[in-house]
């Protein structure tokens, strides 16, 4: 059963990462008016709006990740201490 409640941790930590991916694409596109600048290669955009983006959307994957893994750790530790239950 760890296996399977470390398997949904992964799947949880990953549909969170594409939900915030496409949250912080579309409030950077209504707070800015335009695409978010994910090509680095690309001059036509600006290095800050490059790097202000880049550091945000860096700042919501940690965060993302490490939620899910305090969320799986929790239920790792309740089924632990109850496997009946779970």
């Amino acid at each position: 059963m760890s296996i399977l409640i470390k398997l949904l941790g992964t799947a949880i930590s990953i549909g969170a990462g594409i939900l915030a991916t496409k949250l912080v694409d579309f409030a950077w596109q209504k707070s800015t008016g335009h695409a978010p600048p994910k090509d680095a290669t690309n001059l036509e955009e600006s290095l800050r709006d490059t790097l202000v983006f880049a550091l945000v959307s860096a700042g919501v994957g940690a965060v993302i990740q490490t939620l899910a893994q305090r969320y799986t750790q929790r239920a790792i530790a309740r089924y632990k201490s109850t496997p009946e239950v779970v």
